[in-house]
C-alpha cells in the first residue's frame, strides 16, 4: 500500500471511531494518540531527521537581507548593482563572508577590523527588528506544529548563532526545534554535527533550503535536499538532478515527506 493510500486508509478509519467513541472522551484522546504513531510510522520509514534553513524558508526574510546590503554600501553606487547580485547569487552564505568578498573582489578595497566590525554592527541593526516581524513562509506554522510531533526538527542558517536562536526564541519557535545553528560555523560542519550526534543516516535526512549553497551542504554530506522556491522567483536549482523536489512553501514540502513515505 502506497504512503498515501495508507494515510488515506488511517484517516477514514480515525473518522468512523471518532462517531462511535464520542461518548467517552478517553476514548477520543487513545484514538487521537493512535493516529499521531501511525503518522510517525508513515513519516519516520523515510527520515529520520529535518534540517530547514530560516530565512526564505521558515520566514520570508529575504528581501529584508538585500534591502540591508543595499542600504550598508549606499555609498558605492557605482558598485551597488553588482553588490546586490552577488548577494542574491550566494543566498545562505553568512554576512562575514560576504563583507568580506565585497571589499576585496568588487570594491577592491583593504576592511580594517574596525570597520568591518562596524559593518556588521550596523546590518545587525538594519535586519534585526524587521526580521522579528517578517511574515512566515506559508504554510511554515502548520509545518511545525504538526512535525515536530513526528521528527526531530533542526535550524541550521547563516545568520550569526546568537542572533538566529535570539529571534527563534522571540518568534515563539524555540518548542519546535533540537538544536538551532548559525554562523561563523559552516551549515555543512553544522549538519554534520547533527547527523553524528543523532545518530541519524544521511539519506534518511532531508535539508529544505532556498540556495545554491544549502545545497551544496547537503550534497557534500549525502542528505537529501528539497529546495524552496516562493511562487513566481527564480529557480537556482533547475535542472540539478541532486534536488529531491523543489516546492513553494512549506504546505508542499508537508506533502512531500507524506509522499515519499513508503
Amino acid at each position: 500500500m502506497t504512503a498515501t493510500l495508507k494515510r488515506e486508509f488511517l484517516r477514514i478509519i480515525g473518522f468512523i471511531l471518532k462517531d462511535y467513541l464520542a461518548f467517552s472522551p478517553m476514548h477520543m484522546i487513545n484514538l487521537e494518540c493512535w493516529i499521531i504513531y501511525n503518522d510517525q510510522t508513515v513519516v519516520k520509514s523515510v527520515c529520520q531527521l529535518i534540517v530547514l534553513d530560516f530565512d526564505g524558508v521558515i520566514l520570508e526574510s529575504v528581501g529584508i537581507k538585500t534591502e540591508a546590503f543595499r542600504d550598508l554600501f549606499s555609498s558605492y553606487p557605482r558598485y551597488l548593482n553588482r553588490i546586490i547580485e552577488y548577494h542574491l547569487e550566494n543566498l545562505g552564505t553568512s554576512r562575514f563572508d560576504k563583507i568580506r568578498y565585497i571589499y576585496t573582489h568588487i570594491l577592491k578595497k583593504d576592511l580594517p577590523p574596525e570597520e568591518y566590525q562596524t559593518l556588521i554592527g550596523r546590518y545587525a541593526d538594519l535586519v534585526l527588528e524587521k526580521v522579528l516581524h517578517a511574515p512566515f513562509v506559508p504554510g511554515a506554522q502548520a509545518f511545525l506544529e504538526k512535525f515536530h510531533l513526528l521528527l526531530p526538527l533542526y535550524i541550521v542558517s547563516a545568520t550569526p548563532q546568537d542572533e538566529i536562536r535570539f529571534i527563534v526564541e522571540a518568534r515563539g519557535l524555540s518548542r519546535y526545534f533540537r538544536g538551532v545553528y548559525g554562523s561563523p560555523r559552516k551549515k555543512a560542519e553544522c549538519m554534520k554535527e547533527i547527523l553524528e550526534t543523532s545518530g541519524s543516516e544521511p539519506r534518511r535526512a532531508v535539508y529544505i533550503g532556498d540556495a545554491q549553497n544549502d545545497l551544496n551542504a547537503a550534497r557534500t554530506l549525502g542528505m537529501r535536499f528539497v529546495g524552496r522556491v516562493a511562487e513566481g522567483g527564480k529557480n537556482p536549482f533547475l535542472g540539478d538532478i541532486s534536488v529531491d523536489r523543489v516546492v513553494k512553501d512549506l504546505h508542499e514540502f508537508g506533502s512531500y515527506l507524506e509522499e515519499q513515505a513508503c
